[in-house]
């Protein structure tokens, strides 16, 4: 089969691959009808994350379930699914709880020996505590189909950082990043009832997206005047609710510079960079709450498919640019040069 590896920094190639197959009893093959780019899979691309030469990459998909081992009972080929970004096994301590992200036998796509999301198809371990059924009529539904991707990923990220932030009906809301994440965190605070969100970006093409998903106000400024800016918006005391969706210092320290006394923020930026922008001081004296994470998406997808499958919610904007699996490579160059927001695959 054809997937997509990484050689090198800026090196991405398209190639011919060993096949997925039934491995282990647990094991399903799913045959890849979309996947997509992620923000992060840009730190392997441009050397900031350590990766082998040959190894796969991309962990968002969904497809149809081609074989499955003898253990497996929830899926049977035919079936329509997504994938969460990691597997789990879904009956260990830590899945009972709902953090699947740290199952004791999950692990995390395209990392050494699995296959990668951005291939024709993927052997996925632990099928049943991993894949979610989708209605088999979405297939034959290009916009539905492209909105349930974003559950692989990106829509329960940006719902676990609102959990995190404490957004509740009324609450005023600030989104540090205009990026997919943050723009679903945008759409999720809007369904968790968010009164005002306050989108934090500077391109026009991206805000305004955050404006379709319910931003009510847009602050295109940067470090201390984008602090000044949303302080002015909020009577001089910041938003309750904040959500840091890029994982730099200077994210992070906007994010608590624009948040209010005794609020809470809500961070799935994946930390990258010299520091962390935390002051531990300044967050004691001003009673801020931080929460977040690695988002465990596997516990959100039930809840958050039903409003995509009834149009309450709809991701699909986050995707600007659709290629080919020969394409894959444009792709990244798209997403390294911001010429693109996130890029669909259509194997």
């Amino acid at each position: 089969m054809r997937a997509t590896v990484i050689h090198a920094p800026h090196d991405i190639r398209v190639e011919e691959v060993p096949d997925a197959a039934i491995q282990r009893p647990e094991d399903a093959v799913v045959r890849v009808l979309r996947a997509c780019i992620c923000g992060s899979d840009l730190w392997a691309y441009r050397g900031e994350a350590e990766r082998r030469p040959g190894q796969r990459i991309g962990h968002e998909f969904l497809g149809v379930v081609e074989e499955t081992g003898p253990a497996v009972s929830g899926v049977r080929a035919g079936d329509l699914v997504v994938a969460p970004f990691m597997w789990s096994d879904g009956t260990c301590e830590y899945c009972k709880e709902g953090l699947y992200t740290s199952c004791d036998h999950g692990g995390f796509w395209g990392s050494v020996g699995h296959d990668g999301g951005q291939g024709e198809a993927v052997r996925v371990p632990h099928a049943d505590g991993t894949l979610v059924k989708l209605p088999a009529e979405a297939v034959s539904d290009d916009h539905l189909l492209t909105g349930l991707l974003a559950l692989s990923d990106v829509m329960g990220t940006g719902h676990h950082a609102a959990l995190g932030a404490g957004v509740r009906p009324g609450a005023t809301v600030a989104v540090v990043g205009d990026g997919a994440v943050g723009l679903c965190g945008v759409l999720a605070a809007k369904r968790l009832g968010a009164e005002r969100i306050i989108a934090l970006g500077r391109h026009t093409a991206r805000t305004d997206i955050a404006r379709l998903f319910g931003a009510t106000d847009v602050v295109a400024e940067r470090g201390e005047a984008a602090e000044a800016a949303v302080r002015e918006l909020t009577g001089g005391r910041g938003a309750t609710c904040v959500i840091e969706a890029v994982g730099t210092e200077q994210s992070m320290r906007t994010a608590v510079n624009v948040t209010r006394d005794g609020g809470a923020i809500g961070y799935v930026g994946v930390p990258h960079g010299s520091g962390t922008g935390l002051d531990l001081g300044v967050m004691f004296d001003r009673n801020i709450t931080l929460r977040g994470g690695v988002a465990p998406v596997r516990a959100y997808i039930p809840e958050l498919l039903e409003d995509v499958l009834s149009g309450a919610i709809d991701p699909a904007p986050v995707f600007d640019r659709a290629v080919s699996l020969d394409e894959v490579p444009d792709g990244y160059r798209a997403m390294d040069d911001r010429s693109a927001l996130k890029v669909l695959i259509k194997p």
